[in-house]
């Protein structure tokens, strides 16, 4: 019968490979099994090995982070130790060069300018010919007061003749002696008239000459005021007027104002060193010729004055130089002038102690060089002191001193002085 058959009278056939089915199917189920306990072992060890990584990677960047932070919590700061000089610092001060003699030139007679014979930059001799002035007023003057001085001595002829007449009179007693003295008297006063005249003529004969502008010293001229054909009034007309200003190149002055902590430092015919910025490598080399020897009340500065030859003539009056004088060494320590603190207590600096800890020193100030500072106390020759010292910088504080050659830019950004 066939199996249809059999199933549907409800008789089973017997299943002879029931067994070995059974037993393969139990097989298939442990291999089931085994491989999804493999499977689960695998993804338990992955699972253990992201998170061992995963703790590992926390605590590195746990570790990392505390150095970092560490790191960035020192402090760097540069030091310096305090010097002492055994020369005298140098005092900069700054000065205009001036001629030795400058001077307005100035008519003496007034009338019309007729020509120039200088002109700016040109260098003259003493007595050489700056102007020519035409002075027809000064002209007619002249010729007056010398037809006043023949008119005076006509009649210094005409009394003197008469008193000669009238002693011989006298001596004859026809003449009283009272008439007598009034012509001597008469002669006495047309000499004084005489006199008088001659004075005014040579008075404008000397004016006359002031028509010719000559130089009074030897210089340069560095102006011309004037031109052909310009009113020219004697003195320059009361306004201050010049033809020309002549000045002296050859020696120069130079003035500068020396503060009154150094005055007392200054002494004639101390040197001193000038430069000027468009020289440039060129230094020239005065003398003080002379001080003021006391303090202006309004600026607290004493006047110098220093000679400067000059015999090429480099140099040019009124331009800006800087004057450079040795001062005497006073002995005292010298600091940066970066290493200063100013509080409200007063002035103080930063010491690193052996420790590396921060001790701020009250200090007493000398003498100002603009990059350096004399401490006349508080400090001592080993102290390491602070260079730019932050205003947060206090008692106490942990510092570490940077290296020698250390870039500031790898230095933590925060608390770096």
């Amino acid at each position: 019968m066939s199996e249809q058959r059999h199933a549907a009278l409800g008789i089973h056939p017997i299943d002879t490979t029931s067994a070995d089915g059974e037993h393969h199917e139990m097989l298939q189920r442990r291999q089931i099994v085994r491989r999804t306990k493999i499977l689960t072992l695998v993804v338990l060890l992955l699972l253990a090995l992201g998170a061992g990584r995963t703790v590992f990677v926390r605590m590195a960047n746990a570790k990392a982070l505390e150095a970092g932070t560490e790191e960035r919590a020192i402090q760097y700061v540069k030091t310096a130790l305090p010097t002492t000089s055994g020369t005298g610092q140098p005092l900069a001060l700054p000065g205009t060069l001036q001629g030795q003699v400058q001077s307005p030139i100035a008519a003496r007679a007034s009338g019309y300018l007729k020509r120039w014979t200088k002109d700016i930059g040109s260098r003259v001799e003493k007595g050489d010919l700056l102007a020519e002035i035409e002075t027809p007023e000064i002209d007619q003057q002249l010729t007056q007061a010398i037809a006043a001085r023949e008119q005076a001595a006509s009649g210094l002829a005409l009394a003197k003749s008469t008193v000669e007449r009238w002693e011989s009179l006298r001596q004859k007693d026809v003449v009283s002696q009272q008439d007598l003295d009034e012509r001597r008297s008469a002669v006495a006063s047309a000499s004084a008239n005489v006199a008088a005249a001659e004075a005014n003529v040579q008075r404008l004969r000397q004016t006359e000459n002031f028509k010719r502008v000559l130089a009074p010293f030897a210089g340069v001229i560095t102006r011309r005021n004037v031109d052909v054909g310009d009113l020219i009034d004697a003195g320059g007309g009361g306004g201050g007027r010049s033809l020309f200003v002549l000045s002296q190149t050859d020696p120069l002055r130079v003035y500068v104002n020396v503060p009154q902590a150094y005055a007392q430092l200054i002494k004639p015919g101390q040197p001193v060193t000038i430069t000027q910025a468009e020289l440039r490598g060129r230094k020239f080399q005065g003398t003080v010729a002379r001080t003021a020897a006391s303090i202006d009340a309004a600026t607290r500065t004493m006047q110098v004055e220093i000679a400067l030859p000059n015999k090429d003539g480099t140099l040019l009056p009124g331009a800006f130089v800087q004057a450079t004088m040795a001062l005497e060494a006073s002995g005292a320590m010298s600091i940066p002038a970066n290493a200063l603190l100013f509080r409200g207590e007063g002035t103080r600096v930063a010491v690193v102690d052996p420790q590396g800890k921060v001790r701020l020193r009250a200090v007493n100030l000398g003498r100002n060089y603009g990059e350096s500072v004399e401490i006349l106390d508080g400090i001592a020759a080993t102290d390491r002191l602070v260079l730019n010292p932050s205003d947060s910088l206090a008692e106490g504080d942990q510092v570490a001193v940077a290296a020698a050659g250390k870039d500031a830019a790898s230095a933590p950004a925060k608390g770096t002085l």
